[in-house]
């Protein structure tokens, strides 16, 4: 008999613990982080339902910021999920993202450096080098798209500074702010940030694009140059 045939799955859970049911019964709202991934994941090891392989999970893995953090083959290599069902959890979690820009009547606004930050903190303080993204904003500073630019080095010498305003150009922003990540988790700006947002702010006046800030990204932290008066 193979792992499969011998493997749990929810329709083997007790009515009253299936989340599948659950969920449908009590909306999504209702439903605990396990039992999300339980949905996601489906099936069961033999000795371990879904449910358990699901907790286990998020305690190996840190929490949802970790699962989010881990590389695809981290997650493959996790007991119970594999490609398959690897590739199921970094879909859902990368369309949770995707979500917030979908609707342009619900496009968060930013009026605070802080609101920026907490655009992409999730998604920038994963990243195991460093990133450079532009938040492009229309007139009522409402977020039109969030545009990764660079990956690697960033700094004056590597970024060519045009680069980050293409995107704006093309869809007729006002203003952007810019970010970057420093994977170490220390969001202290260096020599190097302070002179590359020089650059932009002066690129961003001649092309009557007002650059708002550049926020570095650390581990559940930021700076913003803009109110240290770095570079502005």
């Amino acid at each position: 008999m193979s792992q499969n045939d011998n493997s749990y799955r929810i329709t083997d859970l007790e009515k009253s613990e299936r989340p599948r049911e659950r969920l449908e019964r009590l909306g999504a709202g209702s439903v605990s982080t396990i039992e999300l991934l339980a949905i996601l994941l489906r099936t069961g090891l033999p000795g371990e339902n879904v449910l358990q392989i699901a907790q286990r999970l998020i305690h190996e893995m840190g929490g949802l910021k970790g699962l989010h953090r881990a590389s695809f083959d981290e997650v493959c290599l996790q007991k119970g999920v594999g490609p398959a069902k690897a590739a199921q959890l970094k879909a859902a979690l990368e369309l949770g993202n995707r979500l917030k820009l979908e609707d342009p009547d619900e496009r968060p606004t930013v009026h605070s450096p802080a609101d920026a930050a907490a655009l992409i903190m999730f998604d920038m303080s994963a990243k195991e080098q460093e990133e450079l993204w532009v938040v492009i904003l229309d007139t009522r500073n409402r977020v039109i798209k969030l545009e990764p630019v660079y990956k690697g080095s960033v700094n004056s010498s590597q970024v060519r500074v045009g680069e980050l305003f293409k995107e704006p150009i093309r869809r007729n922003a006002v203003s952007i702010i810019v970010a970057h990540n420093h994977p170490s988790g220390d969001p202290t700006p260096s020599p190097e940030d302070i002179a590359l947002t020089r650059a932009i702010v002066q690129a961003g006046k001649l092309l009557d694009i007002d650059v708002l800030d550049h926020l570095v990204i650390g581990n559940q932290r930021f700076v913003s140059l803009k109110e240290r008066g770095l570079g502005f």
